[in-house]
């Protein structure tokens, strides 16, 4: 059976822990692989090779490390189907699906490729008589980011696309239930041109996370993953010392008013509700509908428009979404679905009991449609995570306007209007990290940042943009005179460049 080793100073290592995970095909049921998880020895070389190769790479000057990043951007490109393919078979989301999470980590590549302009200081003349004063961005040194499963090509370059390029070195921990694209990822960055040990992938579970926290050579943390990991993360991260941001959970909003046009909205809503089968922080799991009549036409559009969904295996390549990523995960969206009905909730589609022929042991769950639900619902107040769209009514904008802003996560939302002031009042206003007006998935192109706010979030910095050139980065800022005399009388010669 192929075994997911780990990827330490520039090479594929194989796992001493003797401890192994199983990787699933979502589609079948069958286990496919194991995966190595690592001890704290193991990530402890992981991180001295990372120190080891950190003064080198720092003093790399930003044109030649934008050089390395071209070049993965490149790779990664050339490389699309077999990476796109490898992520299906391993998370289960479709083959378009995939490629749609592999471009969004090269967007960020992309982003990471403008490092020499990104990282420039900012320069006083004069700032005093004859003083300068001027400041510049500093790596960190060796970094960690720890991933989810649901993106396991996007939110890894999300994290070190950026860090790496700041001239930083990176340990990656990713999911343990889809490990094998960031370790392909590793393997094209060093075909790249990086140097050994700039960056390194450990497998692993919560000892190699605790590692991560604990170690006293790691100087930031970023992490992406439920609210209560995120929380413990960024506690145990920061209590030890180091800079951490852990984005969490989430439970987005879709508010529709009367004037939106219905067409659109209901299409947008139903991709954004069950693309990926809901396994994404930014899917769109609650539309508020405002007035009767938009309720009433909102669900008998919406239930005519996921029943059309086609639910198949990845490979397929009409359907609209695949399996959820385990049985267990699978179970446990469906013990929310059972929970709605049990508080009162009207379940207007049921999802549950979906077998697809010829993979009846696939994690497969059809969509599913509450109406009538109350923010005092349980299945309300918690993700989901699947393919499961609740409808909550309100009477007037704001009312709507409200749920968001007083639920505990605060990732995005999204309106749907024609009325331009309404729509730029709400965003001005509502209560979370990213808003879409007529756009249901918010999600921030590269050279913007992505972070939500309250419990969907802990630190204060976002993830990639200028921001994460922030998160990465340290300023050092210097105050120069130079009193004449320092010279003597030798001749002043202007240094040339090199």
């Amino acid at each position: 059976m192929r075994e997911v080793q780990h990827f330490i100073a520039g090479a594929k290592v194989a796992g001493t822990s003797g401890r192994f995970g199983d990787i699933y095909n979502p589609n079948t049921g069958d286990v496919q692989a194991k995966v190595a998880l690592a001890t704290e020895g193991e990530m402890d070389a992981a991180v001295q090779a990372a120190a080891n190769a950190f003064p080198a790479w720092a003093a790399t000057n930003p044109q030649r490390r934008a050089r390395v990043m071209f070049e993965f951007k490149r790779l990664l490109e050339a490389n699309m189907d077999e990476l796109a393919e490898l992520l299906s078979s391993e998370h289960g989301k479709v083959v378009a699906d995939s490629r749609g999470d592999v471009q969004r980590g090269i967007d960020v590549v992309e982003f990471a490729c403008g490092i020499p302009h990104l990282q420039k200081g900012e320069y006083t003349e004069g700032a005093g008589p004859g003083i300068d004063v001027f400041s510049m961005r500093q790596p960190l040194g060796v970094v960690a980011g720890i991933t989810p499963f649901n993106f396991p090509a996007m939110i890894p370059c999300w994290m070190s696309a950026v860090a790496i390029a700041c001239g930083n070195t990176f340990i990656l921990k990713p999911s343990e239930k889809d490990p094998s694209v960031p370790m392909r990822m590793a393997e094209l960055f060093m075909e790249a041109g990086a140097p050994e040990g700039v960056l390194n992938c450990v497998n692993g579970d919560k000892v190699a996370v605790d590692a991560i926290l604990d170690h006293p050579e790691i100087k930031a943390v970023s992490f992406v993953g439920s609210s209560d990991i995120a929380q413990y993360v960024y506690a145990r991260g920061t209590a030890n010392g180091k800079r951490v941001q852990a984005m969490g959970g989430a439970k987005n909003h879709g508010i529709i008013l009367p004037d939106a046009n219905m067409d659109q909205a209901v299409k947008d809503i139903v991709g954004a509700a069950y693309g990926s089968a809901g396994e994404r922080c930014m899917a769109l799991p609650v539309a508020v509908t405002v007035g009767k009549k938009t309720g009433d036409e909102f669900r008998e559009r919406m239930v005519e428009a996921a029943s059309n969904l086609r639910v198949g295996v990845s490979t397929d390549p009409d359907a609209h979404y695949g399996p959820v990523v385990s049985a267990a995960h699978k179970a446990k969206v469906e013990n929310y679905i059972q929970m709605g009905v049990d508080e009162g909730a009207e379940l207007v589609l049921d999802g549950r009991g979906l077998t697809m022929q010829g993979a009846e042991n696939g994690y497969f769950i059809g969509p599913s449609l509450f109406d009538q639900v109350t923010p005092e619902m349980t299945t309300y107040k918690e993700e989901i995570f699947g393919p499961v769209l609740q409808i909550v009514r309100a009477e007037t904008l704001e009312e709507a306007a409200a749920l968001p802003s007083k639920h505990q996560y605060g990732n995005g939302c999204a309106i749907f209007t024609s009325n331009g002031r309404a729509a730029r009042e709400f965003a001005a206003q509502v209560n979370v990290g990213m808003v879409g007006i007529n756009v249901p998935i918010p999600v921030p192109v590269s050279y913007h940042t992505f972070g939500g706010w309250k419990r969907s979030a802990f630190g204060d910095t976002n993830q990639h943009g200028p921001e994460g050139v922030r998160f990465w980065t340290k300023i050092k800022t210097v105050t120069q005179r130079w009193p004449e005399g320092d010279i003597g009388d030798q001749a002043f010669i202007i240094p040339t460049m090199g």
